[in-house]
């Protein structure tokens, strides 16, 4: 049989926007990524996306030369919402009043493409069915890992694989202190200040530092990834405050470095799921990722693992998310594709406690006993002492020394753990970081 070149195929599936009207877009919040967003949209010559509105507060001082002079600049949210726009795109962040305005335009029947991870994280599920009710689409591809296309790759690469776990280093704040902690031996403050200086962390950096960011982005891998339905607040979150200098000593007399890991396993009807710093080998791809870069790593039953590495955050990068959400569902439009049914979700039970080995840094005034002491404890709780690591130099009255325990569940360890750390020779609570092969 011959074939036809697919230039001159008589039913080639090509979309032409040549006699298409462009999708009317919508741009709610002009900050960094928004005006990014609005550059990369005004710069686009293709005739398939046209920005018609922007919706900011005290919009007059926003304004840009470069922004087209027929778009209607506002600060109502009805203005959008009442207009005749095709898709919404909501950049301003957080629940309030993001929520209303995301279930606003989809009730009107209009698309939406948001890089909101906390309104994602713990409204996803009921906007995706919302927007499966009222024949639209709800893309959230910027919302995980800026310029990384993991989300885009689970919705559409992987969607045939059965994915059983995700994890990643979804911060990049959190991985520039720990990377540059290793690499000049500096304390946390210090390494805080210089990421805080370089604008990579903000002046307040709690949800970064303990760990609230990651776990909001777990929670939207698991539902893209897993069809796993989870609160972020029911992932346990583990903060990167109490790792030091010492520690990646000792993590290298291991074989590791430390790293703010995100993990999520499917196992039947329990998703274990955590976020904190974690031992990961040097030669590992979690160990070599440095500074604020990003890197998501899947495991499927098929496909088995694949890994996404980039740059997860920065207005730039996020722009280009949100401007191929956007396409995505332009083209969906002009081909008159019918927005997807809602999610077959799972509402697993979630539990922290993986098995696996452990690192036990202490730090104590030394004294006659304090090893047969914490053997006792341990013991006690049928824990098993794999190696104990002790670096000379340091002064006896605050001695750090690290044990490494064999596979063990959380749910062993912690109950030792708060013995331990009321033994008297104790200078402060244990630092306990999962041992990750």
């Amino acid at each position: 049989m011959s074939q036809t070149s697919p230039q001159h195929a008589p039913n080639a599936a090509i979309v032409s926007t040549e006699h298409t009207p462009a999708c009317r877009v919508a741009l709610v919040g002009f900050g960094t990524v928004g005006r990014a967003v609005a550059k990369i949209l005004c710069d686009r010559a293709d005739g398939l996306l046209r920005l018609t509105h922007i919706c900011n507060r005290n919009f007059e001082r926003k304004k840009q030369p470069w922004v087209p002079a027929d778009v209607v600049w506002t600060d109502d949210f009805h203005t959008i919402l009442n207009s005749d726009v095709d898709i919404v795109i909501e950049l301003i962040g957080g629940l309030t009043p993001a929520e209303d305005l995301v279930r606003g335009a989809l009730q009107a029947g209009k698309s939406v493409v948001t890089a909101n991870k906390q309104l994602i994280a713990r409204h996803g599920p009921d906007l995706l069915s919302l927007a499966a009710a009222n024949d639209c689409r709800l893309e959230f591809g910027a919302s995980v890992a800026g310029g990384v296309p993991v989300l885009p790759a689970l919705r559409t690469g992987l969607n045939g694989d059965r994915l059983h776990a995700i994890a990643g280093i979804l911060n990049g704040t959190c991985n520039y202190i720990l990377s540059r902690i290793e690499t000049a031996r500096i304390p946390f403050s210090e390494a805080l200040e210089e990421a805080q200086a370089l604008g990579y962390a903000e002046a307040d950096a709690s949800e970064d530092l303990d760990g609230g960011d990651a776990r909001a982005k777990l929670a939207i891998l698991a539902l893209a990834g897993l069809q796993a339905r989870v609160s972020p607040t029911d992932i346990r979150a583990r903060s990167i405050r109490t790792v030091d200098a010492v520690d990646f000593d000792y993590a290298a007399e291991l074989g590791c470095t430390i790293r703010q890991i995100s993990r999520a396993e499917l196992k039947d009807s329990t998703l274990y799921a955590d976020v904190g710093p974690s031992l990961v080998p040097e030669a590992s791809p979690f160990g070599r990722v440095q500074r604020n870069l990003n890197l998501v790593l899947t495991s499927g039953e098929y496909g088995g693992d694949m890994a996404f590495l980039g740059a997860g955050a920065g207005g730039d990068p996020t722009a280009v998310a949100v401007v191929s959400d956007l396409l995505f569902v332009a083209e969906g439009l002009s081909a008159g594709r019918r927005a997807p049914r809602s999610l077959r979700l799972t509402s697993p039970n979630v539990s922290c406690d993986f098995e696996t080995p452990w690192y036990l840094r202490l730090v104590v005034k030394d004294q006659p006993g304090i090893i047969a002491g914490l053997a006792t404890i341990l013991s006690a709780h049928r824990l098993n002492i794999d190696a104990v690591l002790q670096k000379p130099g340091f002064e006896k009255s605050a001695l750090p020394f690290v044990i490494t325990l064999e596979p063990c569940r959380d749910t062993q360890l912690q109950p030792a753990l708060h013995e331990m750390s009321a033994l008297p020779f104790a200078l402060r609570p244990c630092l306990s970081l999962p041992i990750l092969r």
